[in-house]
């Protein structure tokens, strides 16, 4: 039994589901017909120099990683700069900015253990200057890589560094590196708070009353990074990740300014096309008739600076 099974999403996903999902792909069970129009996420180039200014910006590394300027510190989330993920499954999309070309990371937050969340190749490259600060239970994992300078979390629990605090606060989600280490170690989503403002990473996570909570304890949230990929099929995806729908009520749950989307479009993990996270995104976004400037579907590589104006 994992020391985070009561946190767990329900219902637990196991090998007898997985194997389902890939013998129902196999027969084509479920299978909407609807082929890839994008081989990715559109990217862009970017040097970096963006970066490096001392301006409050949120570039779009690919996936769930971001390079965030806040407070004057550079802070990395679930940075991924590999390949692969756990050396399979390949990159669709480059890195936005070349790691070679990213400004020296001071702080790197990690939401929980899954591969293409923490992936150990990419934080030992960034090394052990960078104060890594990490949900209960995953300390080992960075220890045991030579990365000591790491910070344990609970739920609700902050950590100041200078003029920025990183809050972990609850998700819908569960977690593993190792068949016998099921929810042994936590996971979670980030509430960043700086001098500019309030920026939230929900991790991975499925749709959850938490959204509310989370609005009301840390809002008002300026900038929220939120999934809209990696959700089907719905039956084995609904207790881990949101859909689109899902997205956009957890973004009016948390009452925050700014939809920034997500995981989607860099690593081809489930069964929906790969162009249908932005396009129903978008829709849903329209038929509720939110500002449309408020909707930050960003190519790979975008920097976005955190102004006042999006903040407003």
């Amino acid at each position: 039994m994992g020391r985070f099974d009561d946190r767990a999403t329900r219902p637990a996903r196991g090998p007898r589901d997985l194997l389902r999902w890939r013998l129902d792909k196999l027969r084509g069970v479920g299978a909407s017909g609807e082929k890839d129009e994008i081989a990715g996420a559109p990217r862009r180039e970017n040097d970096g120099a963006a970066l490096r200014g001392p301006e409050a910006s949120l570039t779009w590394i690919g996936h769930a990683s971001f390079a965030l300027r806040l407070g004057g510190r550079m802070t990395a989330i679930d940075p991924i700069w590999s390949e692969r993920i756990q050396g399979v499954v390949p990159r669709l999309v480059a890195p936005g900015v070349a790691f070679e070309a990213t400004p020296p990371i001071e702080t790197v937050l990690v939401s929980h253990n899954h591969y293409d969340h923490l992936d150990l190749p990419t934080l030992t490259r960034i090394g052990p200057k960078a104060r890594y600060v990490v949900p209960l239970g995953n300390a080992a994992v960075l220890r045991e890589a030579g990365l000591t300078e790491v910070v344990e979390l609970d739920w609700w629990q902050t950590h100041r560094e200078g003029d920025v605090e990183y809050t972990l606060v609850p998700a819908r989600h569960w977690s593993m590196r190792m068949p016998w280490n099921r929810n042994d170690m936590l996971w979670g989503g980030w509430v960043i708070r700086g001098p500019e403002g309030v920026a939230y990473h929900s991790g991975d996570t499925a749709a959850f009353e938490g959204f509310t909570e989370i609005g009301k304890r840390c809002g008002p949230i300026d900038w929220a990074m939120l999934p809209i990929g990696a959700y089907e099929p719905r039956w084995f995806m609904e207790p881990q990740h949101m859909n689109p729908d899902d997205a956009v009520a957890a973004f009016e749950a948390l009452g925050a300014r700014t939809f920034v989307a997500m995981h989607w479009g860099t690593f081809k993990l489930t069964d929906e096309p790969l162009h249908q996270p932005p396009v129903r995104t978008r829709a849903l976004w329209a038929e509720r008739s939110h500002d449309p400037a408020r909707l930050w579907i960003m190519d790979v590589g975008e920097t976005r600076q955190l102004s006042a104006e999006t903040r407003a």
